[in-house]
């Protein structure tokens, strides 16, 4: 994760304390309509990459939601939306946010889904922005992770800090798996690499909450190959101010192509296995 403290791009009008107390209240608010919304059966509104990457209609909804409420409190900021994409702003600062991170197990009423909402500046590109503050919402049990830049992060306000395992072995690394079938087969050879070498593997359905896991020392690692910006912007920011090194593959920054967070030493060694077993690349 890129510091902000010497980024030249923080706008003058902007404090760090106010677009986290923003994005908490984004986040809630969104949960709210997601968790007292829900019907006894969810229905699958339309489809995305592939058959089984599928949008609710409360994907929707929270997304509006969100983008009212952004463009009543900051309406020169520009959102950039799982569902709706970019809509742009004059400010400088864009808000990153997935109304519902983790669909799949919202349609089945599998307890991983939350709301995650960040204010970046920059491009909306995990590799070259700056994320200023984040919050991650956990719908099903209300808990509540936020981050500033340089200000820590706090689960519904107690202080985080990562811990670090004695060994990789110990350690405890959650994942996740695209839609597509070529990737979960390259996916699939990666984690065979994977797990003999660890405590165990976790698959829990949401980044946003699992990178968040990382930053409360529920899980001790994460990776996981193919996210988009809205699934880690703030989940990402979380796990950098509890302690959590952050970052990709062969020198480059979190982002796309990989996502390798955790206590830092921990983090070195999985990050070589994950080059060693090519976990980059689809092939």
């Amino acid at each position: 994760m890129r510091s902000f403290i010497d980024d030249p791009r923080l706008p003058d009008d902007v404090t760090v304390p106010a677009l986290r107390e923003l994005a908490e209240r984004l986040a809630r608010s969104a949960g709210e309509l997601v968790r007292t919304g829900r019907p006894d059966r969810v229905e699958v509104a339309s489809t995305k990459s592939t058959a089984t990457d599928v949008v609710t209609r409360m994907d929707a909804d929270s997304e509006a939601l969100l983008r009212r409420e952004i463009a009543a409190a900051r309406p020169d900021d520009a959102v950039l939306g799982e569902e709706e994409g970019s809509t742009g702003g004059s400010s400088g600062i864009t808000w990153v946010v997935d109304p519902i991170d983790g669909t799949v197990n919202y349609l089945y009423g599998v307890a991983s889904y939350a709301v995650s909402v960040a204010a970046v500046v920059g491009p909306p590109d995990p590799e070259r922005w700056t994320v200023l503050a984040g919050a991650v919402h956990s719908v099903v049990d209300g808990r509540t992770w936020t981050a500033g830049a340089g200000a820590g992060a706090t689960l519904d306000g107690a202080p985080l800090r990562v811990g670090e395992p004695a060994e990789l072995a110990q350690c405890l690394v959650g994942t996740g798996f695209g839609y597509d079938a070529g990737r979960r087969r390259a996916q699939a050879r990666v984690l065979v690499e994977v797990l003999p070498r660890v405590r165990d593997i976790r698959r829990l359905g949401s980044a946003a909450i699992d990178l968040c896991l990382v930053a409360s020392g529920e899980l001790d690692l994460y990776y996981e190959r193919g996210l988009n910006p809205w699934d880690m912007a703030a989940g990402a920011l979380v796990a950098h101010e509890a302690g959590a090194r952050v970052t990709g593959l062969r020198g480059r920054a979190a982002g796309h192509d990989m996502t390798v967070v955790g206590g830092p030493a921990r983090v070195a060694e999985l990050v070589e296995l994950l080059e060693r077993a090519g976990a980059d690349s689809d092939a």
